[in-house]
């Protein structure tokens, strides 16, 4: 029996060393990743001004969207305003995840920003969104 338990416990302490590396990898603390669905990486090169991004009418009025392949989060505070953000969180690098009640949400570690600005508005991220410039030409939005 103590042979069982203590296979047990080993097994439950690597699953756990094993989940706690998975999520500090996810974080992008440090790295050359630059897929698009982890942490970013200076080397990074920003997506081309005129790349549309797709229709005007998928970004909610008070609320936004997340284009991850372009890094970019396009927010619409307010009917025909449309503003667009880096979607890499200042905390560690995080792509955000959701953009809900006004905010955009970063899952790695609760951060929150503002759609109107970009201004954090829950840490522990460190500053604003960088922001973009975004136009709505003829209903699809491109950078510009």
């Amino acid at each position: 029996m103590t042979i069982e338990s203590t296979d047990r416990r080993t097994v439950l302490r690597g699953a756990a060393v094993i989940g706690a590396g998975a999520a500090l990898t996810a974080c992008g603390g440090g790295g050359s990743d630059t897929s698009s669905s982890g942490g970013a990486d200076k080397t990074d090169a920003p997506t081309a001004a005129g790349t549309s991004l797709g229709k005007a009418s998928e970004v909610p009025v008070g609320s936004g969207k997340i284009y991850a392949d372009q890094k970019i989060v396009v927010t619409q505070p307010t009917e025909g305003d449309f503003k667009a953000f880096s979607a890499v969180c200042t905390h560690q690098g995080c792509i955000v995840s959701s953009v809900d009640k006004a905010e955009i949400h970063c899952a790695c570690h609760g951060s929150a920003y503002s759609i109107k600005d970009g201004s954090v508005v829950n840490g522990p991220a460190p500053k604003a969104l960088p922001s973009e410039t975004v136009t709505d030409e003829g209903g699809t939005l491109k950078l510009g």
